[in-house]
């Protein structure tokens, strides 16, 4: 394959100095995480997990310099090979996987573990986005719709057999993609009223009120609008529908989530249900938050982290680390860089030339977003703890390297995008 020409000025270095910034401030922060004042140990050190952050840092400076020599068409012509191969790969960790932190999600090679569902997400990336750009495609045709869907389900399904939930939801955000790319909003909107209900149902302590108050809502608005007979009927329908919801939230609580994900739903409504248990990780996550403040205890200096008292600081938690040593300031910062990486995303996205890029783009958005949102809400107590990591941040080579590629490879796009002769 041949080299691509210097593309080196056509970057978007805005983008790349806030990655920049992100792998920096989580390494120092994963050193924070682990830091042991009396061992005195240096951040280089290999035996502890900031110094093999390091060498997982430098293996992806590796990356993305063998992504920006590599032809731009290299991704897209290939999207459903990698797609094949990492499905079959998701189908061969149940079997000959390793199990890590009660997820069977890793397949292990010398003393590291590599987990393929964190490359899984920007390979369905490529390949969503293929679906997309192909000739003649329209998303309001039912057919594509159905495509994508699956594309988008299979990983979601194999990914759940390794009993990684929080990774499987991360794939539902291609969603909010297809909408951009011209999807009906009216699967996003029922899949919000569907939460919605879901929620509000776990808070009322007996579904006879919510029936009740559906009544009453029913009534009124048939009364207050025209009588005629297909409104009421679409109206009894959505009523009667909501209230099937209701009734079905019970049994999916009881019978088909697992003991586990049953219990960190409940401590998400009722916090003191079981603080020395299930409820202990995010009640330490947000005292440790809480202490820092305004300004922080400062580097090194935090004592709910020094202390172990938050399981899992340096990955799925790392949050609290920013929280606890930077205070409210730090931790605007931190949002900050976040949040103007993901406005930068979604500006390379905009201004691509055709839609494989511009799919892709947005998939890297959502799929940044997503992590990136429900992290620190399962931090605060906002959302369940469903075990995904801070991108950038949390610690792991897995996690690392996809982001990086994830981002990169929109970069690379990015950079040829005045070369694509396909226009939208």
């Amino acid at each position: 394959m041949r080299r691509d020409e210097d593309i080196s000025g056509k970057l978007d270095w805005p983008a790349i100095l806030l990655y920049m910034a992100l792998v920096l401030l989580g390494w120092l922060n994963i050193y924070a995480a682990i830091y042991d004042e009396t061992a005195r140990q240096s951040i280089f050190d290999l035996s502890l997990s900031s110094g093999r952050q390091l060498l997982f840092i430098g293996a992806s400076a590796v990356i993305v310099l063998a992504i920006i020599i590599i032809d731009m068409r290299f991704y897209e012509t290939f999207a459903y090979v990698f797609y094949g191969l990492i499905l079959f790969i998701l189908i061969l960790v149940p079997i000959i996987g390793k199990e890590v932190g009660g997820n069977k999600a890793w397949i292990g090679i010398g003393s590291f573990g590599v987990q393929p569902s964190e490359f899984a997400k920007f390979i369905t990336a490529l390949a969503v986005a293929k679906y997309i750009g192909s000739v003649g495609f329209k998303m309001d045709n039912l057919r594509n719709q159905a495509v994508l869907f699956v594309l988008m389900g299979v990983p979601i399904v194999l990914i759940q057999l390794q009993k990684d939930t929080g990774t499987a939801l991360v794939f539902t955000s291609f969603v909010l993609m297809f909408y951009r790319e011209g999807m009906s909003p009216f699967l996003l909107i029922v899949g919000i009223v569907a939460a919605f209900i879901f929620i509000i149902t776990l808070l009322v302590p007996n579904p006879l009120y919510l029936h009740t108050a559906i009544g009453m809502i029913l009534i009124i608005a048939i009364l207050m609008g025209k009588k005629k007979f297909k409104r009421i009927a679409l109206l009894t329908l959505g009523a009667l529908i909501i209230v099937a919801v209701i009734e079905s939230v019970d049994y999916v609580v009881k019978d088909v989530l697992k003991p586990h994900q049953r219990n960190r739903i409940m401590v998400l409504v009722d916090p003191d249900i079981d603080p020395l248990g299930t409820g202990w990780n995010v009640t330490q996550s947000k005292i440790a938050i809480g202490s820092g403040s305004f300004a922080g205890k400062g580097f090194l200096k935090g004592t709910q982290t020094k202390f172990d008292f938050v399981p899992k600081q340096s990955t799925d938690f790392i949050f609290c680390t920013i929280g606890e040593e930077f205070g409210w300031l730090g931790s605007l910062v931190v949002i900050g860089l976040f949040v103007a990486l993901l406005l930068r995303v979604t500006f390379i996205a905009e201004r691509q030339k055709n839609r494989f890029a511009r799919a892709y783009g947005y998939s890297v958005a959502c799929i940044l977003f997503f992590h990136f949102a429900i992290n620190i809400a399962m931090t605060i107590g906002l959302f369940p703890v469903v075990g995904i990591p801070l991108p950038f941040f949390s610690y792991g080579g897995s996690s690392l390297w996809g982001f990086t590629i994830l981002l990169f490879i929109l970069l690379k796009l990015d950079g040829h995008r005045g070369q694509v002769l396909q226009r939208i």
